[in-house]
Protein backbone atom coordinates (compact mmCIF):
# COMPACT_ATOMS: atom_id res chain seq x y z
CA UNK A 1 0.00 0.00 0.00
CA UNK A 2 1.39 3.39 -1.01
CA UNK A 3 0.90 5.22 2.29
CA UNK A 4 1.07 9.01 2.57
CA UNK A 5 -0.12 9.33 6.16
CA UNK A 6 1.68 9.26 9.51
CA UNK A 7 0.11 7.03 12.12
CA UNK A 8 0.09 8.27 15.72
CA UNK A 9 2.42 6.39 18.08
CA UNK A 10 1.00 3.31 19.76
CA UNK A 11 -0.49 3.70 23.19
CA UNK A 12 -3.50 5.42 24.69
CA UNK A 13 -3.83 9.18 24.27
CA UNK A 14 -5.49 10.28 27.50
CA UNK A 15 -6.20 13.71 26.04
CA UNK A 16 -8.83 12.08 23.83
CA UNK A 17 -10.38 10.28 26.79
CA UNK A 18 -10.44 13.48 28.84
CA UNK A 19 -12.06 15.53 26.08
CA UNK A 20 -14.53 12.80 25.15
CA UNK A 21 -15.51 12.45 28.81
CA UNK A 22 -16.02 16.20 28.99
CA UNK A 23 -18.16 16.04 25.83
CA UNK A 24 -20.36 13.32 27.33
CA UNK A 25 -20.89 15.29 30.53
CA UNK A 26 -21.61 18.47 28.58
CA UNK A 27 -24.10 16.74 26.27
CA UNK A 28 -25.96 15.38 29.31
CA UNK A 29 -26.13 18.84 30.92
CA UNK A 30 -27.17 20.49 27.64
CA UNK A 31 -29.99 17.95 27.20
CA UNK A 32 -31.67 19.12 30.43
CA UNK A 33 -33.91 22.08 29.49
CA UNK A 34 -33.84 25.17 31.72
CA UNK A 35 -30.81 23.92 33.60
CA UNK A 36 -28.54 26.66 34.90
CA UNK A 37 -25.68 24.18 35.34
CA UNK A 38 -25.28 23.88 31.57
CA UNK A 39 -23.91 27.43 31.60
CA UNK A 40 -20.54 25.80 32.31
CA UNK A 41 -20.56 23.90 29.00
CA UNK A 42 -18.78 24.88 25.82
CA UNK A 43 -21.86 26.00 23.89
CA UNK A 44 -22.17 29.18 25.96
CA UNK A 45 -18.67 30.45 25.20
CA UNK A 46 -18.24 30.00 21.47
CA UNK A 47 -19.82 28.88 18.22
CA UNK A 48 -19.03 25.14 18.53
CA UNK A 49 -20.17 22.86 21.33
CA UNK A 50 -19.81 19.35 22.73
CA UNK A 51 -21.39 17.74 19.66
CA UNK A 52 -18.58 19.11 17.47
CA UNK A 53 -16.02 17.72 19.91
CA UNK A 54 -17.75 14.32 20.01
CA UNK A 55 -17.82 13.99 16.20
CA UNK A 56 -14.22 15.16 15.80
CA UNK A 57 -12.88 12.72 18.41
CA UNK A 58 -14.94 9.91 16.88
CA UNK A 59 -13.26 10.54 13.52
CA UNK A 60 -9.85 10.81 15.16
CA UNK A 61 -10.32 7.56 17.08
CA UNK A 62 -11.70 5.65 14.09
CA UNK A 63 -8.62 6.62 12.08
CA UNK A 64 -6.22 6.01 14.94
CA UNK A 65 -7.52 2.48 15.53
CA UNK A 66 -8.58 1.18 12.13
CA UNK A 67 -5.88 2.72 9.92
CA UNK A 68 -3.31 0.57 11.67
CA UNK A 69 -5.47 -2.52 11.18
CA UNK A 70 -5.94 -1.63 7.52
CA UNK A 71 -2.20 -1.25 7.01
CA UNK A 72 -1.16 -4.35 8.92
CA UNK A 73 -3.94 -6.73 7.89
CA UNK A 74 -5.38 -5.28 4.68
CA UNK A 75 -8.25 -3.10 3.55
CA UNK A 76 -10.89 -5.83 3.78
CA UNK A 77 -10.20 -6.68 7.41
CA UNK A 78 -9.84 -3.03 8.42
CA UNK A 79 -13.01 -2.12 6.56
CA UNK A 80 -15.03 -4.97 8.06
CA UNK A 81 -13.86 -3.98 11.53
CA UNK A 82 -15.21 -0.50 10.90
CA UNK A 83 -18.53 -1.92 9.73
CA UNK A 84 -18.61 -4.17 12.81
CA UNK A 85 -18.16 -1.12 15.02
CA UNK A 86 -20.93 0.69 13.14
CA UNK A 87 -23.17 -2.33 13.79
CA UNK A 88 -22.36 -2.23 17.51
CA UNK A 89 -23.30 1.45 17.63
CA UNK A 90 -26.50 0.69 15.70
CA UNK A 91 -27.48 -2.03 18.19
CA UNK A 92 -26.82 0.38 21.06
CA UNK A 93 -28.93 3.01 19.30
CA UNK A 94 -31.86 0.62 18.80
CA UNK A 95 -31.77 -0.45 22.44
CA UNK A 96 -31.62 3.17 23.57
CA UNK A 97 -34.42 4.05 21.13
CA UNK A 98 -36.77 1.42 22.59
CA UNK A 99 -35.90 2.20 26.21
CA UNK A 100 -36.18 5.93 25.59
CA UNK A 101 -39.66 5.70 24.07
CA UNK A 102 -40.80 3.37 26.85
CA UNK A 103 -39.41 5.81 29.42
CA UNK A 104 -41.21 8.80 27.91
CA UNK A 105 -44.46 6.87 27.50
CA UNK A 106 -44.42 5.57 31.07
CA UNK A 107 -43.50 8.91 32.63
CA UNK A 108 -46.14 10.82 30.64
CA UNK A 109 -48.83 8.40 31.86
CA UNK A 110 -47.46 8.18 35.39
CA UNK A 111 -47.53 11.95 35.84
CA UNK A 112 -50.52 12.60 33.53
CA UNK A 113 -48.42 14.87 31.33
CA UNK A 114 -49.17 14.21 27.62
CA UNK A 115 -47.05 17.24 26.68
CA UNK A 116 -43.99 15.18 27.60
CA UNK A 117 -44.58 13.03 24.51
CA UNK A 118 -44.70 16.10 22.26
CA UNK A 119 -41.73 17.70 23.98
CA UNK A 120 -39.51 14.70 23.22
CA UNK A 121 -41.04 13.97 19.79
CA UNK A 122 -42.47 10.53 20.59
CA UNK A 123 -46.19 11.32 20.27
CA UNK A 124 -46.15 9.97 16.71
CA UNK A 125 -44.95 6.61 17.97
CA UNK A 126 -47.86 6.37 20.40
CA UNK A 127 -50.31 7.06 17.54
CA UNK A 128 -48.71 4.85 14.86
CA UNK A 129 -46.16 2.55 16.52
CA UNK A 130 -45.54 0.15 13.61
CA UNK A 131 -44.64 2.77 10.99
CA UNK A 132 -42.72 4.90 13.48
CA UNK A 133 -40.71 1.92 14.74
CA UNK A 134 -39.75 1.01 11.17
CA UNK A 135 -38.67 4.59 10.50
CA UNK A 136 -36.67 4.53 13.71
CA UNK A 137 -34.88 1.35 12.65
CA UNK A 138 -33.81 2.97 9.36
CA UNK A 139 -32.70 6.08 11.32
CA UNK A 140 -35.30 8.39 9.77
CA UNK A 141 -37.28 8.89 13.00
CA UNK A 142 -35.32 10.27 15.93
CA UNK A 143 -36.77 11.43 19.24
CA UNK A 144 -35.33 14.60 20.75
CA UNK A 145 -31.71 14.24 21.94
CA UNK A 146 -31.15 11.06 19.90
CA UNK A 147 -29.62 12.60 16.78
CA UNK A 148 -25.90 12.04 17.43
CA UNK A 149 -25.74 8.24 17.20
CA UNK A 150 -27.52 8.02 13.80
CA UNK A 151 -25.00 10.54 12.47
CA UNK A 152 -22.15 8.48 13.93
CA UNK A 153 -23.52 5.28 12.38
CA UNK A 154 -23.95 6.84 8.94
CA UNK A 155 -20.41 8.21 8.96
CA UNK A 156 -18.87 4.95 10.16
CA UNK A 157 -20.59 2.94 7.41
CA UNK A 158 -18.93 4.95 4.63
CA UNK A 159 -15.65 5.48 6.46
CA UNK A 160 -13.79 2.38 5.17
CA UNK A 161 -13.54 3.94 1.72
CA UNK A 162 -12.71 7.38 3.15
CA UNK A 163 -9.97 5.93 5.34
CA UNK A 164 -8.55 3.98 2.39
CA UNK A 165 -8.33 7.27 0.48
CA UNK A 166 -6.82 9.15 3.42
CA UNK A 167 -4.01 6.63 3.75
CA UNK A 168 -3.03 7.41 0.15
CA UNK A 169 -3.97 11.07 -0.34
CA UNK A 170 -4.46 12.64 3.07
CA UNK A 171 -4.82 16.29 2.09
CA UNK A 172 -6.75 15.51 -1.09
CA UNK A 173 -9.32 13.53 0.90
CA UNK A 174 -9.76 16.40 3.33
CA UNK A 175 -10.22 18.78 0.40
CA UNK A 176 -12.86 16.52 -1.16
CA UNK A 177 -14.64 16.34 2.18
CA UNK A 178 -14.60 20.13 2.40
CA UNK A 179 -15.99 20.47 -1.12
CA UNK A 180 -18.83 18.08 -0.21
CA UNK A 181 -19.51 20.22 2.85
CA UNK A 182 -19.68 23.37 0.72
CA UNK A 183 -21.89 21.70 -1.90
CA UNK A 184 -24.31 20.40 0.74
CA UNK A 185 -24.64 23.87 2.23
CA UNK A 186 -25.06 25.49 -1.19
CA UNK A 187 -27.64 23.05 -2.56
CA UNK A 188 -29.38 22.33 0.74
CA UNK A 189 -28.65 18.60 0.56
CA UNK A 190 -29.73 16.56 3.57
CA UNK A 191 -31.40 13.25 4.42
CA UNK A 192 -35.17 13.14 5.00
CA UNK A 193 -36.52 12.63 8.50
CA UNK A 194 -39.81 11.10 9.62
CA UNK A 195 -42.58 12.24 9.74
CA UNK A 196 -41.22 15.38 8.10
CA UNK A 197 -38.23 17.63 7.76
CA UNK A 198 -34.59 16.58 7.55
CA UNK A 199 -31.86 15.25 9.84
CA UNK A 200 -30.97 17.63 12.66
CA UNK A 201 -27.27 16.87 12.07
CA UNK A 202 -26.88 17.09 8.28
CA UNK A 203 -24.47 14.19 7.57
CA UNK A 204 -23.25 15.79 4.32
CA UNK A 205 -22.01 18.74 6.36
CA UNK A 206 -20.99 17.08 9.61
CA UNK A 207 -18.89 14.52 7.77
CA UNK A 208 -16.26 17.25 7.42
CA UNK A 209 -15.60 17.38 11.17
CA UNK A 210 -15.38 13.57 11.24
CA UNK A 211 -12.89 13.53 8.34
CA UNK A 212 -11.02 16.47 9.87
CA UNK A 213 -10.58 14.34 12.99
CA UNK A 214 -9.13 11.58 10.82
CA UNK A 215 -6.86 14.04 9.03
CA UNK A 216 -5.68 15.33 12.39
CA UNK A 217 -4.84 11.80 13.58
CA UNK A 218 -3.03 10.70 10.41
CA UNK A 219 -0.48 13.48 10.23
CA UNK A 220 -2.43 16.64 9.52
CA UNK A 221 -1.64 18.10 12.93
CA UNK A 222 2.04 17.28 12.45
CA UNK A 223 2.11 18.97 9.05
CA UNK A 224 0.56 22.10 10.58
CA UNK A 225 2.64 22.20 13.75
CA UNK A 226 4.82 25.13 12.67
CA UNK A 227 1.71 27.23 12.05
CA UNK A 228 0.07 25.99 15.26
CA UNK A 229 3.10 27.12 17.27
CA UNK A 230 3.47 30.44 15.47
CA UNK A 231 2.82 33.81 17.05
CA UNK A 232 0.56 34.71 14.12
CA UNK A 233 -1.83 31.86 14.88
CA UNK A 234 -1.73 32.64 18.61
CA UNK A 235 -2.84 36.23 18.03
CA UNK A 236 -5.40 35.56 15.28
CA UNK A 237 -6.79 32.48 17.00
CA UNK A 238 -7.18 34.22 20.34
CA UNK A 239 -8.89 37.18 18.66
CA UNK A 240 -11.37 34.88 16.90
CA UNK A 241 -12.16 32.97 20.10
CA UNK A 242 -12.82 36.27 21.85
CA UNK A 243 -15.09 37.39 19.00
CA UNK A 244 -16.97 34.08 19.15
CA UNK A 245 -17.36 34.47 22.91
CA UNK A 246 -18.88 37.95 22.55
CA UNK A 247 -21.25 36.93 19.76
CA UNK A 248 -22.39 33.81 21.61
CA UNK A 249 -23.01 35.74 24.82
CA UNK A 250 -24.96 38.28 22.77
CA UNK A 251 -27.33 35.47 21.83
CA UNK A 252 -27.72 34.48 25.50
CA UNK A 253 -27.90 37.95 27.09
CA UNK A 254 -30.57 40.20 25.50
CA UNK A 255 -28.99 43.45 26.74
CA UNK A 256 -25.71 42.63 25.00
CA UNK A 257 -27.50 41.54 21.82
CA UNK A 258 -29.51 44.77 21.62
CA UNK A 259 -26.30 46.80 21.90
CA UNK A 260 -24.88 45.26 18.70
CA UNK A 261 -25.60 46.21 15.07
CA UNK A 262 -28.51 44.12 13.82
CA UNK A 263 -26.63 42.87 10.75
CA UNK A 264 -23.71 41.62 12.82
CA UNK A 265 -25.96 39.98 15.40
CA UNK A 266 -28.15 38.28 12.79
CA UNK A 267 -25.12 36.83 10.98
CA UNK A 268 -24.31 34.61 13.95
CA UNK A 269 -27.63 34.21 15.79
CA UNK A 270 -29.21 31.74 15.73
CA UNK A 271 -26.18 29.50 15.37
CA UNK A 272 -26.65 27.20 12.35
CA UNK A 273 -25.95 23.81 13.92
CA UNK A 274 -27.82 21.61 11.45
CA UNK A 275 -25.66 22.58 8.48
CA UNK A 276 -22.51 23.26 10.52
CA UNK A 277 -22.02 26.96 9.80
CA UNK A 278 -18.52 27.93 8.54
CA UNK A 279 -17.93 30.18 11.56
CA UNK A 280 -18.68 27.13 13.72
CA UNK A 281 -16.15 24.99 11.85
CA UNK A 282 -13.49 27.68 12.12
CA UNK A 283 -14.14 28.05 15.85
CA UNK A 284 -13.62 24.34 16.40
CA UNK A 285 -10.50 24.20 14.22
CA UNK A 286 -8.97 27.02 16.26
CA UNK A 287 -9.82 25.19 19.49
CA UNK A 288 -8.30 21.95 18.18
CA UNK A 289 -5.09 23.77 17.24
CA UNK A 290 -4.94 25.48 20.64
CA UNK A 291 -5.33 22.13 22.43
CA UNK A 292 -2.52 20.73 20.30
CA UNK A 293 -0.34 23.69 21.20
CA UNK A 294 -1.00 23.89 24.92
CA UNK A 295 -1.96 20.33 25.94
CA UNK A 296 0.86 17.88 25.09
CA UNK A 297 0.27 14.16 25.16
CA UNK A 298 2.65 13.72 28.09
CA UNK A 299 1.11 16.49 30.23
CA UNK A 300 1.47 15.44 33.87
CA UNK A 301 -2.00 16.76 34.70
CA UNK A 302 -3.57 13.85 32.84
CA UNK A 303 -2.55 11.71 35.83
CA UNK A 304 -4.20 13.98 38.38
CA UNK A 305 -6.97 12.23 40.39
CA UNK A 306 -9.39 15.10 39.68
CA UNK A 307 -9.47 14.16 35.98
CA UNK A 308 -9.81 10.40 36.43
CA UNK A 309 -13.66 10.29 36.48
CA UNK A 310 -13.86 12.32 33.26
CA UNK A 311 -11.16 10.19 31.60
CA UNK A 312 -12.96 7.02 32.64
CA UNK A 313 -16.19 8.33 31.10
CA UNK A 314 -14.29 9.05 27.91
CA UNK A 315 -12.93 5.51 27.80
CA UNK A 316 -16.45 4.06 28.09
CA UNK A 317 -17.99 6.68 25.85
CA UNK A 318 -20.82 4.77 24.16
CA UNK A 319 -22.32 3.43 27.39
CA UNK A 320 -21.93 6.78 29.14
CA UNK A 321 -23.52 8.69 26.26
CA UNK A 322 -26.54 6.37 26.14
CA UNK A 323 -27.05 6.57 29.90
CA UNK A 324 -26.81 10.36 29.73
CA UNK A 325 -29.66 10.54 27.21
CA UNK A 326 -31.82 8.41 29.50
CA UNK A 327 -30.90 10.32 32.67
CA UNK A 328 -31.52 13.74 31.08
CA UNK A 329 -35.22 12.90 30.69
CA UNK A 330 -35.52 11.92 34.35
CA UNK A 331 -33.67 15.06 35.42
CA UNK A 332 -36.01 17.21 33.32
CA UNK A 333 -39.07 15.52 34.81
CA UNK A 334 -37.79 16.11 38.34
CA UNK A 335 -37.35 19.79 37.58
CA UNK A 336 -40.88 19.99 36.14
CA UNK A 337 -42.76 17.86 38.69
CA UNK A 338 -40.80 18.40 41.91
CA UNK A 339 -38.90 21.69 41.85
CA UNK A 340 -37.03 23.83 39.36
CA UNK A 341 -35.00 25.72 41.97
CA UNK A 342 -31.33 26.36 41.30
CA UNK A 343 -30.38 23.91 44.04
CA UNK A 344 -32.48 21.16 42.45
CA UNK A 345 -30.86 21.89 39.08
CA UNK A 346 -27.45 21.42 40.69
CA UNK A 347 -28.56 18.24 42.48
CA UNK A 348 -30.02 16.48 39.41
CA UNK A 349 -27.00 17.49 37.33
CA UNK A 350 -24.54 16.20 39.92
CA UNK A 351 -26.44 12.95 40.47
CA UNK A 352 -26.65 12.33 36.72
CA UNK A 353 -22.90 12.82 36.25
CA UNK A 354 -22.20 10.63 39.29
CA UNK A 355 -24.35 7.82 37.86
CA UNK A 356 -22.70 8.11 34.44
CA UNK A 357 -19.28 7.96 36.11
CA UNK A 358 -20.28 4.96 38.21
CA UNK A 359 -21.39 3.16 35.05
CA UNK A 360 -18.06 3.98 33.39
CA UNK A 361 -16.09 2.52 36.30
CA UNK A 362 -18.29 -0.57 36.35
CA UNK A 363 -17.90 -1.16 32.60
CA UNK A 364 -14.14 -0.71 32.88
CA UNK A 365 -13.99 -3.23 35.72
CA UNK A 366 -16.32 -5.63 33.90
CA UNK A 367 -14.19 -5.60 30.75
CA UNK A 368 -11.05 -6.34 32.77
CA UNK A 369 -12.79 -9.27 34.45
CA UNK A 370 -13.94 -10.63 31.09
CA UNK A 371 -10.39 -10.45 29.72
CA UNK A 372 -8.71 -11.94 32.77
CA UNK A 373 -7.53 -15.54 32.29
CA UNK A 374 -9.54 -18.12 34.13
CA UNK A 375 -7.85 -19.59 37.17
CA UNK A 376 -6.73 -23.16 36.68
CA UNK A 377 -8.77 -25.60 38.70
CA UNK A 378 -6.71 -27.53 41.31
CA UNK A 379 -5.55 -30.95 40.20
CA UNK A 380 -7.27 -33.85 41.90
CA UNK A 381 -5.30 -35.55 44.64
CA UNK A 382 -3.61 -38.75 43.48
CA UNK A 383 -5.40 -41.91 44.49
CA UNK A 384 -3.68 -43.88 47.24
Amino acid sequence: MDVHAVLPPRGRDYRLDLLRGFANWAIFLDHIPNNAVNWITQKNFGFSDAADLFVFISGYTASFVYARIMLERGFVIGGTRLIKRAWQIYVAHVMLFVIYIAEIGYLSQRYHDPNLQNEFNVAGFMQNPAATLYQGLILAFKPVNMDVLPLYIALMVVYPLVLWMMLRRLNTTLLLSFLLYLAARHFGSNLPAYPGGTWYFNPFCWQFLFVFGGWFALGGAGESISFIRSRTFLMLGAAYLLFALVMTLAGRIPELGHAMPAGLYDAFNPNDKTNLAPYRVLHFVVLAFFVTRFLPKDWAGLQWPVFRPMIKCGQQSLEVFCSGVFLAVIAHLVLVEVSDSIWMQIVVSAIGIALMTALAYYRSWSKKVDKAPAKASPSPAPAE
